[in-house]
């Protein structure tokens, strides 16, 4: 049974949530890593895993158009991911990234973790 596989809602509505996670995937392009919630981290390692599964083909007109479509904000982000971060893991079966726990945040004791690039 496949019961509980299902993306998480991080208590946003669905339009709020793909463009959070659009916008914390081109940061982790961008910068190297990312510092957020373990559960908004997890989804969005969801979302570069299969950007660079996707990238990994080379840097053709169709490679372009579907990252763009992911993530359509940042043409430099696109370019980076396509050109210098993609051809890092043409070897590599998966497991692009790597989630660090980093402890509680002392406001509301939400557990923190760091999203970065294996």
């Amino acid at each position: 049974m496949m019961h509980q596989n299902g993306r998480k809602k991080l208590n946003m509505k669905s339009a709020h949530r793909r463009a959070m996670l659009r916008n914390q995937t081109i940061h982790l392009i961008k910068y190297g890593f990312l510092q957020t919630t373990k559960a908004r981290a997890k989804e969005v390692q969801r979302l570069a895993e299969k950007m660079v599964t996707i990238a990994r083909v080379g840097y053709d007109f169709n490679t372009i158009r579907r990252v763009k479509q992911e993530l359509p904000y940042d043409d430099a982000a696109v370019v980076k991911l396509l050109k210098e971060i993609a051809p890092k893991y043409v070897g590599r079966p998966g497991g692009y990234t790597r989630v660090i726990p980093l402890g509680k945040r002392v406001s509301d004791t939400a557990t923190i973790a760091r999203l970065e690039w294996v």
